[in-house]
């Protein structure tokens, strides 16, 4: 039994993107319905995300965040008003266009994002530089009529948090992009295990209307790159357009500085595809919704069961569950396996007399034996490990897949026979880096923070360079 369920899953290498679509299906992870595009989130699924949001949300508060929450619908008037943000974003709009059986007046847009229904909000609420900064968070959902969907990574609606703030000067307004797209670096690095580049992105792959978008960007195990969070700096581009204005403290009217930033449910998709590998998921210990599992061998001969429930309660702090199923251990084991818990705890008649169990890591295999009294003390630090070690392993994978490229025809090179980040020395451009995009698929996925000098012409055109760029392939 046990080996069929793990052999129900593609292979990595033989088709990372048909291996990716077991996982979620057999880790039970998501459930397709009726509408293309919009999945159910079952419960092993939406435990992740509520862990997320729990871990975020914390974050957040911590630097000052408040949560709200504005309406689903936003009226085509209020959209139309930043020219740029409409044109973003009207190709994947969804319409209302009746209320019950009359046809409204004016069509309503089922939100892709909420910044034209925080200004509107914002034009009502600031008047006076006493009411600044206002430094909101929505969690809610989305909806982008996108034509290719694949779970957690690109549905027709998703879960996500969007941020919206609005500050006195320019200058808080960029230090609060900065600060929370360092909150989500740390997240990836220390919450999912899933090291990250901070850099900027280019005009061209910025958020519609925004003065600058600040991205992290982390790799896939098949060398494709994913977007995992972003924050975006508006200026006062959208103050104007919707008039949203406050009285300083010289009685002189000023134009508010917003910014806005957020992550979505596709971070579930990166925790997938950063740590999986070909028996299912391999879950980071600080966001999997069961940490220790306790399997009981010959779970019906007297004493197993109750062993079982004692280490269970002796790991209070911790989320555990013991498997009392009637199926197989081999089963079980694959089972468990497939859902990637980090620790498995096996006990059974002769582990009960010896006061003992055989602990398993999901990550590395690694298997120990442990006195069962020395459990509350040794699991914890072994969680601890696990985490530290994935993070470490992600990391070394990503370093092994950044590639330098100084000529036209590395880059071309790398691009079809090494997935990967591709370092390389940019001019700037649009036009050249569309041609990159149009001739490789390759996308600027952003301006790192830490630049280096790699070479003094653009890998492209051969014009002076101005940034160095992380490039790649993309989801």
């Amino acid at each position: 039994m046990a080996e069929k369920k793990v052999e129900a899953i593609t292979s990595m290498e033989e088709d990372f993107a048909q291996w990716y679509t077991d996982v979620v299906l057999k880790a039970d992870l998501i459930g397709y319905t009726s509408v293309k595009g919009f999945m159910v989130l079952k419960p092993a699924g939406y435990a992740i995300w509520e862990l997320i949001q729990h871990e975020l949300d914390r974050r957040f508060k911590e630097t000052g965040v408040e949560n709200v929450y504005l309406p689903l619908l936003i009226p085509e008037s209020l959209l139309q008003k930043e020219k740029d943000h409409v044109e973003g974003f009207a190709p994947e709009v969804a319409w209302v266009t009746h209320g019950g059986l009359s046809e409204l007046q004016e069509r309503l847009c089922v939100r892709p994002t909420s910044e034209t229904l925080f200004c509107d909000f914002y034009q009502k609420d600031i008047t006076s530089y006493r009411d600044l900064p206002k430094v909101y968070n929505q969690w809610c959902s989305v909806v982008r009529w996108e034509k290719e969907t694949r779970p957690f990574l690109r549905s027709r609606e998703f879960l996500w948090q969007e941020g919206h703030t609005a500050h006195a000067t320019a200058e808080e307004a960029e230090e609060r992009t900065i600060q929370m797209l360092n909150v989500y670096a740390d997240f990836c690095e220390q919450v999912l295990a899933i090291p990250v580049i901070k850099g900027q992105k280019s005009e061209k792959e910025k958020f519609a209307g925004a003065v600058s978008t600040y991205t992290i960007e982390a790799l896939m195990h098949d060398g494709k790159a994913l977007q995992s969070g972003t924050s975006h700096n508006f200026g006062d581009g959208f103050a104007r357009a919707f008039g949203v204005q406050y009285t300083d403290k010289e009685n002189k009217l000023q134009y508010v500085h917003q910014t806005s930033w957020g992550m979505t449910t596709r971070l579930i998709g990166a925790i997938i595809m950063v740590h999986g590998d070909d028996n299912g998921l391999v879950m980071p210990p600080r966001v999997a919704p069961t940490q220790v599992m306790v399997v009981p061998i010959q779970q019906k001969k007297e004493g197993v069961l109750d062993a079982a429930d004692q280490i269970a309660a002796s790991l209070s702090g911790l989320r555990v569950k013991v498997d009392k199923t009637d199926k197989s251990p081999g089963f079980k084991f694959a089972e468990q396996e497939m859902r990637g818990i980090p620790i498995r705890l096996e006990i059974g008649p002769r582990d009960v007399e010896a006061g003992q169990v055989i602990c398993v890591r999901r990550d590395t295999g690694e298997k120990e034996t442990l006195s069962i009294e020395s459990l509350p003390e040794v699991i914890p630090q072994l969680l601890e490990t696990i985490q530290k070690d994935m993070l470490e392993k992600a990391r070394a994978h990503r370093d092994a897949h950044t590639y330098v490229a100084k000529t036209w025809d590395e880059f071309t090179d790398t691009v079809e026979n090494r997935p990967g980040f591709i370092k390389a020395m940019w001019c700037g451009e649009t036009a050249c880096e569309e041609k990159i995009k149009e001739l490789t698929g390759a996308t600027t996925r952003c301006m790192p923070f830490k630049q280096e000098n790699l070479a003094d012409t653009c890998v492209c055109c051969g014009k002076p360079a101005k940034k160095m760029v992380y490039f790649g392939r993309a989801y």
